[in-house]
């Protein structure tokens, strides 16, 4: 029994170690490759530290004006699609933790279904409804387009929390006088805040990587994102393999830190009533 229990440990550690080496030693080859010279970086055999550190690559990137417009472009859509998918979750979750009604249950499925659909199915019918509405190749259409995407698992997420908080409390406020949107602002909101962070963070992280939606609703290069002014580097030619790891290493930066910023409210609403429904 005792060796049984010693092997599963040991098979448990490692797989971790597995995993952890699996997700770092890419990050690492990215940095690794930003701070070597043009010359070094496509050389053969590859080396795996840089000869002679040199920071040119950042340098060539930041001193770039287009590259900080897609560094604000990307600020901008990501934070604005984290925050409006987030509300409008917060108060559709709301709704079907509290309120019964006829189609409640087949209206979540269906918000969950959705999540199946691949995104570049999408593509075409928001392209048209954008460009009838005079939002294609503007931030706006690629906020409200992102929100969609992720607002129906902000909503099925949320549920779940709300409904570990007790109907009692709701009820204890109305006696009090407390309106609906009062008791879901400063009754319901505080208790589900773990939740909620966890939600605006996968919010923003999708937002942030996402290529595939800037590159077929963003046509004007001053309003790019960060991801698609990275693929701008893939010439027809030449390759700038430093520049392209040392934007890369930029653009990790930003959900690195916020990650571990949050890390303890994230941690715990991953734990705490996520799946619960």
């Amino acid at each position: 029994m005792v060796v049984k229990k010693s092997l599963f440990w040991t098979f448990v550690y490692a797989a971790l170690i597995f995993m952890l080496l699996f997700n770092l030693i890419p990050f690492f080859w990215m940095t690794s490759s930003s701070l070597k010279s043009d010359y070094e970086v496509i050389d053969y055999p590859p080396t795996i530290l840089p000869k002679q550190v040199t920071f040119g690559a950042y340098t060539r990137m930041w001193s770039q004006e287009q590259f900080f417009q897609y560094f604000i472009n990307s600020t901008i859509v990501s934070s604005s699609t984290a925050f409006l998918s987030s509300l409008a979750g917060v108060f559709a979750a709301y709704g079907f933790s509290r309120f019964f009604f006829r189609g409640r249950t087949a209206l979540i499925t269906i918000f969950l279904a959705s999540q199946m659909i691949p995104g570049v199915l999408l593509v075409g019918p928001y392209f048209k409804m954008l460009s009838y509405v005079d939002l294609y190749d503007t931030l706006t259409g690629l906020i409200l387009s992102q929100t969609t995407i992720t607002l129906p698992f902000s909503i099925w997420m949320l549920k779940g929390y709300v409904d570990t908080v007790p109907i009692e409390i709701d009820q204890a406020a109305m006696v009090d006088g407390a309106s609906r949107l009062r008791i879901c602002l400063t009754v319901i909101l505080p208790n589900i805040l773990p939740g909620l962070v966890a939600t605006i963070i996968f919010a923003f992280l999708l937002s942030w990587g996402d290529l595939l939606w800037a590159l077929c609703l963003i046509s004007d290069q001053t309003k790019q994102t960060m991801t698609l002014g990275i693929t701008q580097l893939v010439g027809q030619f030449r390759v700038q393999w430093s520049e392209i790891m040392a934007a890369t290493v930029i653009v990790t930066i930003v959900p690195a830190t916020l990650y571990l910023m949050l890390q303890r409210y994230l941690i715990k609403g991953f734990t705490e009533g996520a799946v619960k429904q």
